[in-house]
C-alpha cells in the first residue's frame, strides 16, 4: 500500500492506523468514545498520539477540496474545525481501492446538537442553538463563504456562559469567494431554515424536543440573521448635531462582540447630515480584551462574563485607579485560578474552566438570593462542586452517547 498523506504538520503515528480497512471496520481499541452526529459519510473519532482526531471517509477530490477550504477558513479566523490531514492511496487486503480520508482535530468540549438533546436541557435550547448558528453564518458570509448545507448537523456547539458558540464542522459543499451577493446569502438562509425544521421534527418525533414548535423555531434563523446582518452592515443617517451616534454605533457593535476596524463616515453636500457604515468588522471584542489582560483564550460570552467579574473585583478592592493589567493579573492569580484548580481532577473533564467559573458565579448568585446576603465565591465553589458538578455530563469526552443511535423520524 502506497499511502499519500497531505498534512501541514504530519504525525508519524498516522502511518500506524489501519488504513487498509474500511473506516466502519476499524477496531474498537483505535476509537475514542465521543458523540457523533448524523453524516452522509462514515465518520469515526480516533485516538492518535494522546489526542483525538475525527476521520471522515470521502472521495479523494472532495477530501482535498474540503481540507484546503478549512485551512483557508482557519487563516481567516473563522470558527471551524481545524484540518489535520488527507490520506489517499488506500487499498484493502485484496488490493481494492478504498476512499480517501479527511482528518480534522477534535474540538474539545464540543457537542453535536443531538448529543445536547440527550441531556436534560433548558426549554429554550433550540433557540439558543439557532442564535449561535445565526452568528456563525453571519461571520462566514462576511468573510465571503457560502456554506451550501447550513444545518445543526453540520455544526458543533460549545457552551459559552449559558449560551452556545457554534463551529462549522462540514465544509464539503462550501465555496469561498471575495464577496457574496444578497441572493447567495438568502439561498444559504433558506437552506438553513428547511434543514433546521427537518432536524427539529426528528427531535420531536423522538420525544427529545422541549415544547418548541419546529417551524416557528426554524424561522428564527432568518430573523436573527437579518437583525445581526443589519447591525453590522447597514448605513445609518443622522443630523450633524447627533455626532454622538457614531460612538453609539461602535458601542452597540462592541456589545454584541464585534470590533469596528474601519468605519465609512460621509456628510451630505450641505454638511447637515452624516452617514456612517461599518466597512470592516471583526468578531471577538471581549475575548481579545481578556486575552490581552490575562492570557485566557475563551469564547466571547465567557470572556464578557469574566471581564464583568474582573470589573467587580476591581471595584470591591477599590483599585479603579490602578493599572488595568496589574489588577487583571491579581484577579487571575487570586480568584480565577484558585477557583478553577479547586475542582477535583476526576471532575475537570465535565466543563472547560471558563464555563465552570461562569457556572460558579451563577451558583453564587442563586445562593445569595436564597440567603439574603452576599456569599463568598470560595463557599459557592465548595457547594457547587459538592451538589451540582457531580450531576454534569463529561463533556470533554462524553462516553456512551452515539447520536446515530438516537431515534429519528421514521424509526421511533
Amino acid at each position: 500500500m502506497a499511502l499519500d498523506i497531505i498534512a501541514a504538520r504530519p504525525d508519524p503515528a498516522l502511518l500506524d492506523l489501519p488504513w487498509q480497512l474500511p473506516l466502519e471496520e476499524w477496531p474498537e481499541e483505535r476509537l475514542a468514545a465521543l458523540p457523533r452526529g448524523i453524516s452522509r459519510h462514515v465518520v469515526r473519532f480516533v485516538k492518535l498520539s494522546g489526542k483525538v482526531i475525527a476521520v471522515k471517509e470521502i472521495k479523494a477530490d472532495l477530501a482535498i477540496r474540503e481540507y484546503h477550504l478549512l485551512r483557508n477558513l482557519n487563516r481567516l479566523g473563522m470558527p471551524c474545525v481545524q484540518p489535520f490531514a488527507v490520506v489517499q492511496g488506500r487499498v484493502n487486503a485484496k488490493g481494492k481501492p478504498l476512499d480517501a480520508c479527511l482528518i480534522t482535530r477534535h474540538l474539545q468540549f464540543s457537542l453535536p446538537y443531538r448529543a445536547l438533546y440527550s441531556q436534560t436541557l433548558r426549554p429554550d435550547t433550540a433557540t439558543r442553538l439557532i442564535d449561535a448558528l445565526a452568528v456563525l453564518l453571519v461571520r462566514l458570509h462576511l468573510a465571503g463563504f457560502w456554506w451550501g448545507d447550513v444545518s445543526l448537523s453540520n455544526t458543533l456547539f460549545v457552551r459559552d456562559a449559558g449560551a452556545f458558540a457554534a463551529y462549522l464542522v462540514d465544509a464539503e459543499t462550501g465555496e469561498l469567494r471575495e464577496r457574496l451577493s444578497n441572493g447567495q446569502r438568502e439561498h444559504d438562509l433558506e437552506i438553513a431554515r428547511i434543514n433546521i425544521a427537518g432536524e427539529l421534527f426528528d427531535l420531536e418525533a423522538g420525544g427529545l424536543l422541549h415544547g418548541e414548535d419546529p417551524i416557528e423555531t426554524s424561522e428564527r434563523i432568518v430573523t436573527r440573521y437579518h437583525e445581526l446582518w443589519a447591525e453590522l452592515t447597514d448605513v445609518e443617517e443622522f443630523d450633524t448635531a447627533e455626532r454622538w451616534r457614531v460612538e453609539d454605533r461602535i458601542r452597540r457593535l462592541n456589545d454584541i462582540g464585534f470590533d469596528v476596524d474601519e468605519l465609512a463616515i460621509v456628510t451630505d453636500f450641505n454638511g447637515t447630515t452624516i452617514s456612517i457604515q461599518p466597512k470592516v468588522v471583526d468578531a471577538g471584542h471581549h475575548s481579545r480584551r481578556l486575552l490581552r489582560l490575562t492570557g485566557l483564550d475563551v469564547e466571547e460570552g465567557q470572556a464578557r462574563r469574566l471581564l464583568n467579574d474582573l470589573d467587580s473585583y476591581r471595584a470591591a478592592t477599590e483599585r479603579q485607579l490602578d493599572d488595568e493589567e496589574l489588577v487583571a493579573h491579581d484577579w487571575l492569580s487570586l480568584i480565577y485560578e484558585p477557583i478553577t484548580r479547586s475542582v477535583p481532577p476526576a471532575m475537570r473533564g465535565k466543563l472547560e474552566p471558563a464555563e465552570l467559573f461562569h457556572e460558579i458565579l451563577e451558583h453564587r448568585w442563586y445562593m445569595a438570593e436564597l440567603a439574603g446576603h452576599d456569599i463568598r465565591i470560595e463557599d459557592a465553589t465548595v457547594d457547587y462542586v459538592a451538589h451540582v458538578l457531580p450531576n454534569k455530563p463529561e463533556e470533554k469526552s462524553i462516553l456512551g452517547v452515539d447520536t446515530t443511535e438516537l431515534p429519528v423520524l421514521g424509526t421511533v
